[in-house]
């Protein structure tokens, strides 16, 4: 995540993990919020600079970021849970 370190990644990816189980409806722990949240950002700021050439800077813009990353992977596990 650009620009906010390693302990503000764990804070926005804590949050952002956090976001996106309540907005999927998913129970997930604590661990797997960090997890998610950190992992949808590294993944959609992949694709943001991919795509458009820069990502959204900021606390706000990689939670914002990192939140929608964490719904798009809840959403490929469960799709993937779903054909197995």
């Amino acid at each position: 995540m650009t620009g906010i370190g390693w302990i503000g990644s764990l804070i926005v990816g804590a949050l952002a993990g956090w976001i996106a189980e309540k907005i999927m409806k998913a129970e997930q722990g604590l661990l797997m919020n960090i997890i998610l949240g950190i992992v949808g950002a590294l993944m959609l700021n992949w694709l943001l600079v991919l795509i458009t050439g820069s990502t959204l800077g900021g606390w706000f813009g990689q939670l914002v970021v990192a939140a929608a990353g964490a719904c798009l992977l809840i959403g490929i596990v469960r799709m993937i849970r779903r054909k197995a």
